[in-house]
């Protein structure tokens, strides 16, 4: 199947070709991501109005719409231009008024004739005492009751459309829904006692009731999980294409990280062994590998990561890690020197600001093997830096690498093995919706001997105490973090700056005590800044957010955090985790300023409570959505039409292994499910992946 399938071609028409939407109200609609039937059909309402007929509105809680047949009364016209003209009505049991602002002409004399009845439906409001319906949305003969809808569908809506232009417009995508071959598991159809797709998507557009809008409803669950399963499949094709590239067999002896082990001064964890056997596996295998190490703060993940291009170096190979940013991939190279010491290889690192005869020199070494591990950011994929033969890529810090970046460093070694290692806790439906195309493997254990870190909360109005607290661990010797939010001053936001807190503790605790380091600085400056830190000439580092992944200060026992409801859950977190790596009894003090929002207070209550970073990352997912945790735009994540990421994980997690069996009973997609799966990976435009069958 080289095109999207005919059947298909009356959902992907345009969308003026459907009733009542003309060029302005398709620019329109283009604004919300509706641009074809297809999308008109997966947007579904979010809840329904009930108009069933009652007797009379006694009794009736208003505000609410309601649906009565009543006798038109007294007209009273407005006694000001552009004021109300009132009409009054009786029903059965009570009075009410009719409402209407600008009516022109005879208008209203014409559809409520006095003395006649009409059925009236519209918003019940008290006003004044008075029940009145203000600009009724029906008004009909009491014959024409048919003609109203028993339960009419909300529909999300953009300045300019209405819901009569979207009923309408629905309606007519509705209408060309064709009748597709079912792709779903018919044991798991049956199960779950979902209806067949075309069924579904008609239900979810004609609630009855109030819980037909909810996500639990059957018809709606159905079109999540399509959505979902669509996604995994892509992602299982993805997965399957990597695995079916040319690995390289890299088998380590084991006699370099028996050394490294041997000069540990503790025992791994069991979760970092496991990590470890999972890694060198895959590596020894045939395919290449593609696996995630997932981490939290202090797992040990960079142990891990460094026995993995051990075995990379003990089978004749050379081994990366790369890092986003250079403070990072420097503080790769002091963690990985001592442990490269005791295995007797050599690492070197390249960055940007290698230049003239030294690049030239470590480009050489580095061709003819006599670098066996690299560290840098990504301008180790610079054209000009050859490996004499890689077998091991490691890349740290996942969010700022895309599915596509991941492609891009597999093709710089021949068939290299990749592993990506994040120290953010990922939500696992986060992490089956971007990571779904790796095989992932989880350090859930911290290293004997981490101490848990003392977190307290603090209002920012005793600022005065916490300088007290610091000058006298600062005379201790002990060594502390202070994290503000914004680099400088602006008008808009009261936040205060690093470069002014810099001043006011330089001023508070005496010269040379205090440093200072922020994005926005030379990258001299903040290399000079962090390594008079980390060697101990200065006490206190003032920072912007650069420090929160990586930076690993064994003697720094305190972590400050201004203003720290102005952060996310995971971001605290991981700032938090920057302390509590040495002997020394550690404390995060988080500074707020008061009141607290309930959201605000609800994020560091949860942080109080808990270092489980996973639960975090669950509360994080929950708390702001998808979008917010990771920041969708570059990461990878799917956004769905009917699906949610936070509340439907579960079903993320069917879909996923539903996919990858699908695959291994059938795995060109030809039998007759796999033929409706190719159907469904058109309607959902996931083209790329049909594109993967086909090559594959």
């Amino acid at each position: 199947m080289t095109g999207r399938p005919p059947i298909l071609f009356p959902l992907f028409a345009e969308i003026e070709t459907l009733p009542g939407v003309g060029s302005k109200t398709a620019q329109l609609l283009a604004q919300t991501g509706i641009a074809r039937p297809r999308d008109m059909a997966f947007t579904l309402p979010h809840s329904v109005i009930d108009r069933r007929p009652v007797e009379t509105i006694r009794g009736v809680a208003a505000p609410c719409v309601v649906s009565v047949v009543a006798e038109v009364g007294t007209h009273i016209p407005s006694r000001r231009k552009g004021g109300p003209t009132r009409i009054l009505m009786r029903d059965k049991a009570a009075e009410f008024q009719l409402v209407f602002f600008h009516a022109r002409g005879d208008y209203l004399q014409k559809q409520l004739p006095p003395g006649e009845k009409r059925l009236i439906s519209g918003k019940l409001e008290v006003f004044d005492g008075v029940a009145q319906v203000v600009h009724p949305d029906y008004i009909l003969p009491p014959d024409a009751v048919g003609e109203l809808p028993r339960f009419e569908p909300v529909y999300p809506l953009t300045a300019g459309v209405t819901q009569k232009v979207m009923a309408k417009a629905a309606a007519g995508a509705l209408a060309r829904l064709p009748d597709l071959a079912e792709w779903i598991d018919p044991s798991l159809l049956a199960r779950e006692g979902w209806p067949a797709w075309n069924a579904a998507l008609h239900a979810a557009h004609a609630p009855q009731a109030l819980a037909d809008t909810a996500q639990a409803a059957p018809a709606r669950q159905r079109l999540a999980y399509d959505e979902f399963f669509a996604h995994q499949l892509t992602l299982a094709l993805a997965r399957r294409q990597q695995r079916r590239l040319r690995g390289r067999e890299t088998k380590g002896t084991g006699a370099l990280s028996g050394k490294v082990l041997r000069a540990l001064p503790y025992e791994m964890t069991d979760a970092q062994s496991r990590a470890v056997e999972e890694i060198t596996a895959d590596m020894a295998g045939p395919r290449r590998m593609n696996r995630l190490l997932q981490g939290d703060v202090g797992s040990g993940k960079t142990l891990v990561a460094f026995l993995a291009l051990l075995a990379a170096v003990e089978a004749g190979g050379q081994g990366v890690m790369m890092a986003p940013t250079e403070i990072l991939a420097r503080q790769h190279l002091d963690g990985l020197a001592p442990l490269a010491a005791s295995a007797g290889v050599r690492v070197e690192i390249l960055t940007g600001r290698d230049k003239g005869a030294e690049r030239v020199a470590k480009l050489t070494d580095l061709a003819e093997g006599r670098i066996h591990i690299l560290v840098g950011t990504h301008s180790v994929f610079q054209k000009d830096v050859e490996f004499n033969d890689l077998r091991l890529v490691v890349i740290d810090e996942q969010h700022r690498f895309g599915v596509s970046q991941r492609m891009e460093l597999g093709a710089k070694g021949e068939a290299a093995d990749v592993l990506v290692m994040t120290a953010t806790p990922i939500p696992r439906s986060l992490a089956l919706a971007q990571y779904g195309d790796m095989d992932v493997s989880v350090l859930d254990e911290k290293p004997s001997g981490r101490k848990p870190v003392k977190t307290a909360l603090m209002s920012t109005a005793r600022l005065d105490e916490v300088v007290a607290h610091l000058r006298r661990a600062v005379a201790e010797g002990r060594q502390c973090y202070w994290v503000c939010p914004l680099v400088e001053e602006s008008e808009r936001v009261d936040l205060t700056s690093a470069e002014d807190r810099f001043r006011f503790l330089r001023a508070a605790l005496g010269e040379g005590v205090v440093g200072l380091v922020h994005g926005q600085m030379a990258v001299a400056d903040k290399d000079a800044a962090m390594a008079d830190f980390t060697s101990g000439r200065t006490r206190v580092l003032v920072a912007t957010t650069v420090i929160e992944v990586g930076v690993n200060v064994p003697n720094a026992s305190i972590m400050v955090i201004e203003r720290a409801e102005s952060f996310g859950l995971a971001q605290l977190h991981q700032l938090r985790g920057r302390v509590g790596r040495g002997s020394a009894e550690s404390t995060c003090l988080m500074l707020y300023q008061a009141p607290l929002s309930d959201s605000g207070e609800r994020r560091l209550q949860i942080l109080r409570e808990s270092e489980d970073g996973f639960r975090i990352a669950e509360e994080d997912l929950a708390m702001r959505g998808a979008g917010d945790v990771i920041g969708t735009a570059q990461s990878g994540v799917p956004r769905f039409r009917i699906a949610d990421l936070e509340r439907q994980a579960g079903l993320m997690a069917v879909a996923q292994s539903d996919a990858r069996n699908l695959l291994t009973q059938d795995p060109e997609l030809q039998t007759a499910r796999g033929q409706a799966a190719r159907v469904l990976l058109w309607l959902m435009e996931q083209d790329r992946a049909i594109r993967l069958i086909d090559v594959g």
